[in-house]
Formats: structure tokens, C-alpha cells, sequence
């Protein structure tokens, strides 16, 4: 059957500025990457902010852990002004409310996340609450929250609400679950305070590491937003996205079925890579999703027998790749196919590398798992070991379990949380030391990190013969 071609069109969404930098409405869609440096040194993330930048990159995020952090921004801000480089910075902040309020003095933007700004970190307790005490918890954010909208109004500092799949908190888990609807309600208990302090500078992300969830969750979010009155822009991201192939096709899956539906003010394509190796991933996202409904038909042949088949003609793997992901994403994701078929209209690039290619676009889709999947963070100041050379030795030791999820996260703040996606997780748990992970339980904590590669690999043999019974 003919693939559905409706006219592109984005979706209407208010004007945030960041900085001087307008984002949302009719402007262009803006791409954006994360500095992996200590943000206490200032030369550093200067330096890695002028590669992203120089790459393309319109907003730089940096990990803000502490106050030490929070006040270096200044720093960082003004070597960069003093080269005359005004591109906006943002301050990433987790677990401490008192340290948005600071990153706001001197970030464009702040990012905090619903799941740890005022609640608790997640430990994965089922807490009960009465309707009366629930709407106390609720109280607390508010009391909270107000103070840093009240700074950032008067600082001209815009915010980002970005809710992670691996970071909700017990309370939305305890009372939603473990599913869209929590994910949304932890976004909306912040933008309701937001529209009553009349704050409306803000960006808003909703982001899993799973491209169902994410792509499900966002659609839900938009809908919910559109019942209450509100049009605020989205950042995409598919978190965790991993590396090389599969990090690009698992992002363009994801990023590309809520591009295509109009979705979209703000990406970033997440890569354990470089920062600066995202920007140019990220513009073709953009480019193809800004091309007429009518081009990008011409690549779905259609769906037959349960096989979506999609042609080409490309010179570039990469190229091809990333429209394939795009063009399959919904159909894939929404269930219309099971089955895909990825063909070139020249010998460029060799039929096993498109068979490849589409049993990427299928794993990435969550549809048929032929190969080891990577969970994999791009890293940040958090990180606590050298996170490119980690996932290499770890894919060496493992990259034979056909089918296993294997998360590799960099620090704590969402490691445990993204572990509930995958069957073993290797979270950095402190300078030198590695904390293992089966599912979202905690099995073997602070391992020598040149041990720990090992150490997973006994894990996951150990449980292999119970696995092979499922």
C-alpha cells in the first residue's frame, strides 16, 4: 500500500529567545551540542566550545554539577564574548536547585530536570501518597521553583525542562508508572507553575534512550500541551544514542518520525564521540527534514507483505543511511511494517552494507534485534572515565551476545534509570571505579576500573544458561 504524503509543516510553537537568539515559531530549526570538559576549567571548555561552534553548533551546554561550576560559566562566557563569540551557553543542572539559581547570573539558558530538582534521587521505592499529600509534594515544587523563574525573568535567562526517561522520580513513578504518561505529567507539573508565575521562556525535552518511548512520549506531550493552551518549542534527542552506525541511524530513527511530523524547534544528536562530530549529523537531520513532502516520497516505494521498501540514490553510506532511518522511523516505530528492504540506485555502496543498514534501522526501531545493542551516554564534565576507549573494550568483550541490551553510562544521573532498558548496565560510580549493573539492580559496586570490563563479561555468562531457558 502507498505510503500516506502529507505536506511538511511545522508545528506552531511560541518565540523563545536564548540569548539573542531566537528559537521556535517560523525560525530555522537550531542545532546544539554538549561540552564532555570539567566545566572548572575554563580553557578547556572554551576551547572544545569553539570546535562545536566552528562545526555549526547555535547553543553549548555544559554540565553544571556544583556552585564551583556555576560560577565558572562566568568565566567561560566572558573568554568566549572576549573573542567575540556570542553564541549562547547553557548550564546543565541535576540534584541541586541552589545551583540553577547561580548557573541563571550567567548562562543563557538553564536546563533542570522535573525528576531530581526537588524530589529526591530515584532509588525505584513504590511510595503511597494520599490525593492531600501528593498535592503537598507538589506545594514544594512550587516554593522551590518560583525563586529561579523569578531570577531567570530577571536576568533574561530562558529554561529548559528536560525530563530523561532515566531520571523520573519515585513519586511520578510510584503514582504513573513507568510510562509516557508519567513522563508528560512530570513536564506539565512544571510548565502549570510556569504559566501562573507568567514565565514563559522556556524550551521543553522529553528524551529515552528507547526510540518508541521517546518518539510516543513526545507525540503525547504535544497533545497534552494543545488541551491546556500551550505551544512552548521542543528539543529532540534520542539520549543515550551510542557511536559510529548505530548512534547516527538510532538517533535519525527517533529524531527524523517527529521531524517528519512537524516536531521540532531544537536537536541534538547524541554521540559517544567528540561534541563537534554531532553538528554535522544533526544539520543533515534537519536539512532532510526541511525537503518537500514530495522528495521524500519518492523514496517510499510503499508497504507490501509487511515489508515498508524504500529506494535511493546515494554515493554517501552515511547519507543514505540517515534518510533511510528517517523515512522508516514512523512507519516502523507506529507499527505499519515489520519488515524493511533498503535499496540504491547505484553499486556505490555494497548490497551487504544496505541489508545492514536496514537491520539497523530495525533494531533502532525496536522491531528485530540482530546484533548486541549499546545504551551508550556522549558524556559530559560528569564523566568519570574515558568513556570512547570504555565502550570499545566492552564491545571487544561482548559484541557476541546477539540480542543483548548493554548500557555504558558515563556517571550516575541517569545510569540507573537507563539500566530498567537494558539487561546489564556499566555506570562510572566514581574516579577509577565502576559500578555493575543487571537491570536497574545494583550487583556489584566501586570495581578497579581496568577490572571492570571483566567483571561484566562473568556477569553476563553466569546468567546465560537462565537466559537461554526464557
Amino acid at each position: 500500500m502507498p505510503m500516506p504524503q502529507a505536506s511538511y509543516q511545522r508545528r506552531e510553537s511560541s518565540v523563545v529567545y536564548i540569548g539573542d537568539t531566537p528559537l521556535g515559531g517560523s525560525y530555522p530549526i537550531r542545532v546544539q551540542s554538549m561540552t564532555t570538559t570539567p566545566t572548572d576549567d575554563t580553557e578547556a571548555c572554551v576551547a572544545q566550545a569553539k570546535r562545536i561552534i566552528a562545526a555549526g553548533g547555535e547553543y553549548v551546554r555544559l554540565t553544571t554539577q556544583g556552585i564551583k561550576e556555576a560560577e565558572n560559566l562566568r568565566n567561560i562566557s566572558a573568554a568566549l564574548r572576549a573573542e567575540g563569540i556570542t553564541t549562547p551557553l547553557v548550564a546543565d543542572v541535576h540534584f541541586n536547585a541552589h545551583v540553577a539559581d547561580v548557573a541563571a547570573l550567567y548562562a543563557e539558558k538553564v536546563r533542570i530536570n522535573p525528576g531530581n530538582y526537588v524530589d529526591v534521587a530515584r532509588t525505584f521505592k513504590h511510595l503511597e501518597y494520599t490525593d492531600e499529600e501528593y498535592a503537598a509534594e507538589l506545594a514544594k515544587i512550587r516554593t522551590r521553583l518560583v525563586p529561579f523563574l523569578r531570577i531567570c525573568k530577571e536576568h533574561h535567562t530562558a529554561i529548559r525542562l528536560g525530563v530523561n526517561h532515566g531520571s523520573l522520580s519515585d513519586r511520578i513513578m510510584s503514582r504513573y508508572g513507568d510510562t509516557p504518561e508519567g513522563m508528560v505529567e512530570s513536564c506539565m507539573e512544571f510548565l502549570r507553575i510556569c504559566i501562573d508565575e507568567d514565565f514563559s521562556n522556556v524550551v521543553i525535552s522529553i528524551k529515552a534512550s528507547n526510540t518508541l518511548v521517546m518518539v510516543r512520549t513526545v507525540r503525547l506531550l504535544v497533545r497534552q500541551m494543545d488541551s491546556e493552551g500551550m505551544a512552548f518549542p521542543i528539543h529532540l534527542g534520542v539520549t543515550e544514542a551510542g557511536e559510529g552506525e548505530d548512534g547516527r541511524i538510532k538517533s535519525a530513527v527517533g529524531i527524523g518520525a517527529l521531524l517528519g511530523e512537524g516536531i521540532g524547534d531544537t536537536i541534538r544528536v547524541s554521540l559517544s564521540e567528540a561534541p563537534e562530530a554531532e553538528i554535522p549529523v544533526a544539520r543533515k537531520l534537519v536539512a532532510y527534514a526541511a525537503e518537500s513532502a514530495l522528495k521524500r516520497a519518492e523514496a517510499i516505494e510503499g508497504i507490501s507483505d509487511d515489508t515498508l521498501t524504500l529506494c535511493y540514490d546515494k554515493t554517501s553510506l552515511e547519507d543514505l543511511q540517515l534518510k533511510a532511518a528517517m523515512d522508516a522511523g514512523a512507519p516502523l516505530i507506529d507499527g505499519l511494517a515489520h519488515k524493511l528492504v533498503v535499496r540504491n540506485a547505484n553499486d556505490s555502496i555494497p548490497p551487504a552494507k544496505l541489508v545492514e543498514t536496514a537491520d539497523a534501522i530495525l533494531q533502532a526501531a525496536r522491531v528485530k534485534f540482530t546484533k548486541t545493542e549499546y545504551i551508550s551516554c556522549p558524556g559530559c564534565g560528569r564523566t568519570l572515565y574515558d568513556l570512547q576507549e570504555t565502550i570499545a573494550r566492552v564491545k571487544a568483550a561482548t559484541s557476541h551476545f546477539k540480542g543483548l541490551k548493554i548500557a555504558i553510562m558515563g556517571c550516575i544521573v541517569n545510569g540507573p534509570g537507563e539500566m530498567a532498558d537494558a539487561d546489564y548496565g556499566y555506570v562510572g560510580a566514581g574516579r577509577g571505579k565502576i559500578s555493575l549493573y543487571r537491570g536497574k539492580e545494583c550487583v556489584e559496586k566501586n570495581i578497579p576500573q581496568e577490572e571492570a570490563v571483566s567483571h561484566l563479561l562473568r556477569l553476563i555468562e553466569q546468567d546465560l544458561p537462565q537466559r537461554t531457558q526464557k
